[in-house]
């Protein structure tokens, strides 16, 4: 776990006020993300269905899937990218506890704050590129090398919405940690 999480608090929830902006938007994200949550949930048996019959279809029946690794692919991608901003809203990526351990509350608050906008212009960065990506693809008709030859708008298009989606959780805990850093001073 990271070292950014609240003892004093449940994992994604701030401090700032239930009627505020801020509040209305942390619940709209929530909401938001639980239900890319149990998108990827289907996303991820999906992808598990499909290989599943896939190993079944090749050894047992001996026919061809050559569908089933693309779909099985962008269904990861889909759960992978659509979850990202509820894995950060509960601090789940993955830190390095070390260096919190060892600095100073005031310090380390600010260390916190410094990643947080770090990470959220690498993401605002990731997601504008995935957009252009998804763009390009969209007019271009672009497809995957295969003979099945999905659209690339779709993995483009999961990654570019999870990224958003991604972005707006960080500004949001950006907003709320800058908020509370102010307040203690």
């Amino acid at each position: 776990m990271s070292g950014q999480v609240d003892p004093q608090r449940e994992p994604g929830r701030s401090s700032a006020a239930p009627g505020g902006l801020i509040g209305v938007l942390e619940r709209t994200i929530g909401a938001i993300n639980a239900a890319m949550v149990f998108v990827g949930m289907i996303a991820l048996l999906v992808a598990s269905f499909v290989l599943t019959y896939s190993v079944f279809s090749r050894y047992l029946f001996r026919a061809a899937t050559d569908w089933q690794d693309e779909v099985a692919v962008f269904c990861i991608v889909g759960a992978v990218f659509l979850c990202g901003a509820w894995v950060q809203a509960q601090r789940g990526h993955v830190g390095i506890e070390a260096v919190s351990s060892i600095l100073p509350p005031g310090v380390d608050r600010i260390r916190m704050i410094v990643v947080d906008l770090m990470s959220l212009a690498f993401c605002a960065f990731f997601a504008w590129k995935s957009w252009t990506l998804f763009h390009e693809a969209w007019v271009d008709k672009m497809t995957t090398s295969s003979t099945f030859s999905p659209p690339l708008t779709i993995p483009y298009g999961l990654m570019a919405t999870g990224m958003t989606l991604l972005v707006v959780q960080l500004l949001l805990q950006s907003i709320v940690r800058l908020a509370e850093s102010k307040g203690r001073e």
